[in-house]
């Protein structure tokens, strides 16, 4: 487990890097070409290819940090019933808005994010549906369960709240990606929402709302109780992709684009923090079974365990 945990701190902080280099080529590099001219040989060839594979190598990233951590944390049978399903439906999703407008109007994606499934949708898209959208599955869902919800209640708000802090995201990501210096998609379209079709929210909505529905019924509670201190990784995921977007789309667009960037905070990152916090607010037993371990308490935690009295058949007569 302490070879995973290595390997789950490397890949996010590796995440991150990717990221902020991201940016920096984005917004600093390209604009400026003589930065490159400068470079020697090496350099540029180095610059060239981190740009052609970079959005390539931050979704793997995020995709491997978000799976070591959904194993480790809630269980294999929570982790892949959730990725199955996050991975095959978006990406049946995307295909179908690729080919005919639905669900998000019509749009095509350029190059640079890899390989793209049957000529249209790059094999990193579904890879980044499932990472953050579990991440906001269960950040809601460990937020109401520490508030007193139980069940399918529980399920059902953190589907709602989950797919709300997902398309929250799309405040910025759709304008960052598709409408700044240097897109990765663009719409076919001019749509009346900032340069977004209205439909794009709603099937953003729709479809992490469709397949966080059908991981529900997978999903089981686990062992441990997911509490805070154990969900600072998909809060760091969620706020480190919401900001690699809403930078890009306040720095290169004009400012009316602050409007979306603030109602993806409003709706998105504060609601998020909020969900983070609340999941402190449980009180946690002063003992609990971990996977793998022993079901009897250690023996520094026996004397926290009030034994039941014995009462003899004598003395019950």
């Amino acid at each position: 487990m302490k070879q995973l945990v290595a390997v789950e701190r490397f890949c996010l902080i590796g995440h991150c890097v990717s990221l902020i280099f991201g940016l920096a080529g984005l917004l600093l590099v390209l604009p400026n070409p003589a930065i490159v001219a400068a470079l020697p040989p090496f350099g540029q060839q180095a610059f060239g290819l981190s740009m052609a594979g970079g959005g390539v190598v931050y979704i793997l990233l995020g995709a491997i940090t978000v799976a070591i951590f959904a194993y480790r944390t809630v269980g294999w049978r929570n982790w892949l019933g959730f990725m199955l399903p996050a991975v095959v439906l978006s990406l049946g999703s995307e295909l179908l808005g690729t080919s005919t407008g639905f669900p998000f109007g019509h749009y095509g994606y350029l190059n640079g994010l890899g390989y793209k499934i049957a000529g249209l949708v790059p094999f990193t898209i579904p890879l980044s549906w499932f990472y953050l959208g579990f991440s906001t599955y269960v950040l809601a869902w460990a937020g109401l369960e520490a508030r007193g919800w139980n069940g399918w209640v529980t399920k059902l708000g953190a589907i709602a709240l989950g797919a709300v802090l997902l398309t929250s995201w799309d405040f910025v990501l759709d304008p960052a990606m598709s409408q700044a210096a240097y897109p990765f998609w663009q719409f076919q379209d001019v749509g009346e929402f900032f340069g977004m079709p209205y439909r794009n929210l709603t099937g953003w909505l729709g479809t992490g709302a469709l397949f966080m529905t059908v991981a529900s019924f997978f999903w089981r509670k686990p062992e441990v109780p997911v509490q805070r201190d154990r969900l600072w990784i998909p809060l760091v995921i969620y706020l480190v992709n919401f900001a690699f977007g809403a930078i890009i789309t306040v720095t290169q667009l004009d400012a009316r684009f602050l409007i979306p960037t603030g109602i993806g905070l409003m709706l998105g990152v504060l609601p998020a923090l909020l969900l983070w916090w609340s999941s402190g607010l449980a009180k946690q037993p002063k003992w609990f079974p971990v996977p793998g371990q022993s079901s009897e308490p250690s023996d520094e935690h026996k004397s926290e365990v009030s034994p039941l009295p014995v009462v003899s058949k004598r003395s019950a007569a």
